[in-house]
């Protein structure tokens, strides 16, 4: 059976050498951790319109499909074993001040250094922006185990 992975997509925002994370609550996932503002495809839905709708959804920003620009993709298999493809964007430019649009989800947003991220940071998204960082298009993340048992 072939593998359907999982299709997310991550938006890297940054200021002043500062990329905005937002500190997950009540979601029964990675509660107190510190992720991008993303999410999953919706149906009959493209990376492209899913960045934006997440941005506008998350952090109520306007980004139009020509600012954003693929920086990174990562094929991952989270510590639950499941398949993963994450789609990482930068945004040229966007409009309005990113902000918590979803309290029951967020405890609210932070800038920090894209270099220096805290601890607490999802290791998705921290692997995606460290990618990004050094100008890698593409990534493998997560098989290591699995490539050890078929070896076996």
């Amino acid at each position: 059976m072939p593998q359907k992975p999982v299709n997310d997509v991550m938006i890297i925002l940054e200021r002043d050498g500062a990329v905005c994370l937002a500190e997950r609550q009540g979601t029964g996932y990675a509660d107190g951790m510190l992720n991008l503002p993303s999410g999953k495809l919706d149906p009959d839905e493209d990376v492209f319109d899913a960045a934006i709708r997440e941005a506008w959804e998350e952090i109520g920003v306007t980004i139009e499909r020509d600012a954003l620009r693929i920086v990174h993709v990562m094929h991952f298999r989270n510590p639950e074993g499941e398949p993963r493809v994450g789609w990482f964007f930068t945004a040229r430019r966007w409009e309005g001040e990113p902000r918590n649009t979803e309290p029951h989800k967020c405890a609210g947003l932070f800038w920090h250094p894209s270099d220096q991220l805290p601890d607490n940071t999802v290791p998705y998204n921290a692997l995606g922006i460290a990618h990004y960082l050094k100008g890698e298009p593409f990534s493998v993340h997560g098989w290591e185990e699995a490539r050890g048992r078929q070896e076996v």
